[in-house]
Formats: structure tokens, sequence, C-alpha cells
């Protein structure tokens, strides 16, 4: 179990304010047991450690990057330009309040600056984009990729996708049993 004993994926983001979104890919990771390492990388306030970072990455052998930015959203695309290790970008649109406040500030353009930032890199330097903090779903799309080399990894994500069947099926059942009414007040409780 390689994967398990030394990170093969490295989980990056601009700021510490994306790890509330950017927890939910190690979520993912830890819950199929791969080891990552996790580091704040910002693109524009430490362009020369965004590039020894890539040569970190290769040098430690990650399969993969996961990298989350909001606003112009810079550090998926200029990962992608320092290594051949695949990129997937998580577009961000939430910001925490850097000050003492619990409130989050928006970005602007609701995430879909960030969105468009990643999606649209210039051909010679692709990057997988997933949905606006969506980073669980960079964390499920690495598992895709690391179960072509590891097969007890591809058993693992079988089975969540069974688990994700059974689930749809019985709550299917559920509501069916209770009505739609009663079903949505039990399941969503103000």
């Amino acid at each position: 179990m390689n994967y398990s004993k030394k990170p093969l994926v490295g989980i990056i983001m601009g700021s510490s304010s994306d790890s509330k979104i950017m927890h939910s890919a190690a979520i993912i990771l830890d819950e199929f047991g791969v080891k990552h390492e996790d580091q704040i990388v910002s693109a524009h306030r430490t362009p020369t450690r965004l590039e020894d970072y890539a040569r970190h990455a290769e040098k430690q052998g990650f399969k993969v990057i996961i990298a989350g930015a909001g606003g112009s959203a810079h550090l998926p695309g200029m990962s992608a330009s320092h290594t051949t290790i695949p990129v997937i970008g998580v577009p961000i649109m939430v910001y925490n309040d850097k000050g003492n406040s619990d409130k989050f500030k928006f970005s602007a353009f609701g995430g879909l600056d960030a969105l468009l930032s990643i999606s649209e890199m210039p051909t010679g330097s692709p990057v997988v984009t997933v949905g606006v903090n969506k980073a669980a779903n960079a964390g499920l799309y690495t598992m895709k990729i690391l179960a072509n080399e590891y097969s007890e990894l591809r058993s693992k994500l079988k089975k969540y996708k069974e688990n994700q069947h059974k689930s749809v099926l019985k709550e299917s059942d559920e509501m069916k049993k209770l009505g739609l009414a009663r079903f949505t007040n039990k399941k969503f409780k103000k």
C-alpha cells in the first residue's frame, strides 16, 4: 500500500481562508487512506515558492496536485505550467474575512471569475477544473487517477460508488413511504 506510506497528492491553496473549502478534498483522500501533503502557496504573493513547490512535488513523486484558488485564481494554472504532474483546479467562491469575524465575504462574481480563470487555460497548460467550491469532487477525481495504478483503490472506489447507489435507493424508498412533505420535514427540519 504505497499510497498510504508517503504523500502521493499535494493539496495547495492560495490562502488560509481557502482551507474551509479545500478540507473537503483532504476528507476524501483520508477516507480512502491516501496520504497527502497540504500547503499554502500563493501564486501572487509567493511566486518563487510556487516554482519551488512544483519541483518539490516532482521530487517527492506526487501523482496529482489539487490546487484551490479564488478571484483571479492563478494558482492551478501556474502550478500546471511548472510541472508535468496533473493539476486539478478548485475554483473558490467564498473567502473568509481575515479579521476576527466569523462572517463570510463573497467574491464579486460569485466564483465565476475563478471558474473561468482555471478552466480557460491556454493550450499547452491544461488544468482539470471541478465546480465552484467542489473540492470533494477534486478528491474523488484524484482517486480515479490513482485507481489506475493501485488496484486496491480501484476496489475501494467501486465500493464507494455502490454505497452512493444504495443510499439513493434507500432515500427514495423512505420518500415513497412517507410522502414528499413528511420526508422533507423529517430530513430537513429547521
